[in-house]
């Protein structure tokens, strides 16, 4: 019997399966803490808040800009100092009309996430 042969015959052919799983779990649990999928976890959030609450009075792109709607989100980001801090303390400002909608604070870090990722996408 060779060194190979002998070492396998001390697993139970049973047990494999489940060795398996424990290495990919503790292959894959980096991934699952990784802050980039956090991250997008949070612009997939934020989207939705945007979905929920903001769409109704942002216009939508290639629509034309009237009196009574807000600028949509392209142009919002594309403005220069336009960082997470901005974002952030925007947010916290009461903007008549837009106070109507209170958002929680988890939402509004979700809503900021958002915007940073499209203004990722738009440079």
């Amino acid at each position: 019997m060779t060194p190979r042969q002998s070492s396998r015959s001390t697993m139970a052919p049973s047990a494999v399966p489940a060795m398996r799983a424990l290495i990919l779990a503790a292959l894959l649990m980096p991934l699952a803490a990784s802050p980039a999928l956090a991250d997008r976890a949070a612009v997939k959030r934020g989207q939705k808040v945007v979905d929920e609450w903001c769409r109704d009075c942002h216009v939508r792109e290639g629509e034309k800009l009237t009196a009574d709607m807000a600028p949509p989100y392209s142009v919002i980001v594309g403005i220069e100092g336009r960082d997470r801090a901005w974002f952030e303390a925007f947010l916290e400002d009461d903007h008549f009309p837009m106070t109507t909608f209170r958002l929680f604070d988890h939402e509004k870090a979700d809503v900021v996430e958002w915007l940073l990722d499209l203004q990722r996408r738009q440079k």
